[in-house]
């Protein structure tokens, strides 16, 4: 079916509802538009589905969220976990209660118990809901640090990680068999009069809060530097908000000071243009705050809280300086990895786990420390797995795992990185280095010069729509048929491309390019998974900050000019 014939489907069917077909209505003279809605299917890709809101089958909305959910509960059903029920959380997004209760009503009409929290909530509390509920599934609904036009649907499964290999693709076969009209429903009120839509409220708060808490190393420390720690925290408007405080709180810090503009949940993100902790003008607010305060560090959590970025005071020259997510992932991995060293409590077989695109500073760390550093593919859910693998073989226990775009995870109490974790990490070891004269910043430095000074960066191209889709494409055959021998003066030592899957990389089958490059330097090529875009990851090594900043600018323009 064309993407006109389907346009013309959504507009006569009895299926669709009249404020869908008014939508579409709108836009009856704009061919580009109907185009670009309908010219394919929204994909169900590995991490499930983000894509703008509106009516379409290349949009979310209730119907491509229906559809998801019955090819996730036909699946459930083929692997016999129907009587475990579904857990599903969501954050502050335009339709995100909208389609939870979409997921829950189609579990239902299957079957399938939901168990729905009563509002919003981190997406590492749903990772950790699941298993604490003994769910065979999870849901999120969020699109994480997207646009306020996107949403988006992750799924979980009973380990509390996201679905991988092969799982994954399963799911996306059951999804795709699916037709956007014959997904089941069922009215939220018969729903739960049959005991199949449940509600979670504070019990599993206070469970989780209990988890974060047995991670800290040094509670006497916190009680002793409470009064003389000052933090500043945004949420994002997210999901963020009331746990980060809550732990902040509980563990004794005594000045928080949140936002306020960014405190309460706003759709809009109305004042962010983009509400990512890697975009320095997010933090626009924050550091005016900051600076009032003069606090020593500043905190901000993405949408649903799984993502943190921050800022540190140079006391040398008064300035907040920001960190990358490499650089506040690998603090938090030196402070638990040193203290627990020196505490006689790091475990003899223990592992830290980094993703293909991460800081080669962990490859130090792991290294002294004796740990074993396992990389994965990009993605969360990758770690993830390592914990599961871990647990079900014994080789390792894990220590801490880490990916570059500022999420990582201390403990096993979730299987996804956790925001709030990080923070409450992160204000242990402020309170821990400031008994000891030192502020965040100064302790990084002491790390680049006991490690070397690792930095790295990202070029990212977006290009939109059906013509971007098949630039990337393109741009990725071209590389990978045609790979570069340097870039600029750095020779490449060796070229892996992770499509020929696990005999070659010993990792799954990833449309991945990577350089190791000379210098210690290397450069990654991937599209990104959720969002329009192909990404040059790339790193450096240099014997300071001036050298590696050098280093590292001659080849992101070495990248540019490939690209």
């Amino acid at each position: 079916m064309g993407y006109k014939e389907s346009y013309n489907e959504w507009l006569n069917n009895p299926y669709f509802d009249e404020d869908t077909k008014k939508e579409l209505q709108g836009i009856a003279q704009d061919e580009k538009e109907i185009e670009e809605r309908f010219y394919k299917e929204l994909e169900f890709g590995t991490g499930g589905l983000r894509g703008v809101i509106g009516a379409g089958t290349n949009r979310m909305n209730i119907y491509t969220v229906r559809k998801a959910s019955q090819g996730l509960a036909n699946y459930i059903i083929k692997n016999n976990g129907q009587d475990k029920g579904v857990a599903i959380a969501y954050d502050c997004r335009f339709m995100s209660p909208e389609f939870a209760d979409v997921t829950a009503c189609c579990m239902a009409a299957n079957g399938i118990k939901a168990y729905v929290f009563d509002a919003l909530r981190p997406t590492p509390e749903l990772s950790f809901a699941l298993r604490q509920l003994h769910c065979i599934a999870g849901v999120v609904v969020t699109a994480s640090h997207n646009p306020p036009e996107y949403n988006g649907y992750k799924v979980y499964w009973e380990d509390g990680a996201q679905v991988s290999v092969p799982r994954d693709e399963e799911i996306i076969d059951e999804v795709n068999r699916v037709q956007i009209t014959e997904a089941k429903t069922m009215s939220l009120d018969e729903a739960k009069s049959r005991g199949l839509y449940n509600v979670i409220g504070e019990e599993i708060d206070d469970k989780y809060m209990g988890e974060l808490k047995k991670l800290i190393i040094h509670p006497e420390v916190i009680t002793e530097m409470a009064d003389d720690i000052k933090i500043v925290y945004s949420p994002f408007h997210g999901t963020g908000n009331v746990p980060v405080r809550r732990i902040l709180k509980e563990l004794g810090f005594k000045n928080v000071y949140v936002v306020p503009e960014q405190e309460l949940p706003d759709p809009k993100f109305t004042t962010l243009d983009y509400p990512n902790p890697e975009d320095p003008k997010a933090f626009t607010l924050a550091l005016k705050l900051a600076k009032e305060k003069d606090a020593d560090i500043v905190l901000a959590t993405d949408p649903d809280a799984d993502r943190l970025g921050i800022y540190a005071k140079d006391t040398k020259t008064g300035e907040y300086v920001p960190f990358t997510g490499n650089m506040s992932g690998m603090l938090i991995g030196e402070y638990r990895i040193s203290e627990q060293k020196r505490l006689g409590t790091l475990p003899a077989n223990g592992a830290l786990v980094k993703t293909i695109v991460t800081t080669n500073l962990a490859d130090a760390i792991a290294r002294s420390y004796g740990l074993t550093l396992i990389e994965v593919l990009t993605g969360f859910k990758y770690i993830g797995d390592q914990i599961k693998r871990f647990e079900q073989d014994g080789s390792h226990e894990y220590v801490f795992g880490l990916e570059e775009s500022y999420g990582c995870l201390a403990g096993t109490h979730a299987r996804d990185k956790d925001a709030v974790c990080a923070v409450m990490c992160l204000a242990e070891a402020a309170a821990f280095y400031k008994k000891n004269g030192l502020t965040l910043w100064d302790q990084m430095i002491n790390i680049y010069e006991k490690y070397g000074y690792y930095r790295e960066g990202i070029h990212t191209i977006t290009l939109k729509g059906i013509d971007g889709a098949e630039q990337i494409k393109a741009m990725m055959e071209k590389i990978r048929t045609d790979p570069p021998k340097a870039f600029g003066e750095l020779g490449v030592n060796k070229f892996v491309d992770y499509e020929k899957g696990p005999d070659v990389t010993g990792l799954p089958v990833s449309n991945v390019l990577y350089f190791d490059l000379e210098n210690d330097s290397w450069c990654c090529v991937r599209p990104s998974g959720t969002e329009p875009k192909i990404k040059f990851y790339m790193g450096v090594k240099g014997t300071s900050l001036e050298d590696s900043d050098k280093r590292l600018e001659a080849l992101k323009e070495a990248v540019i000019a490939m690209a």
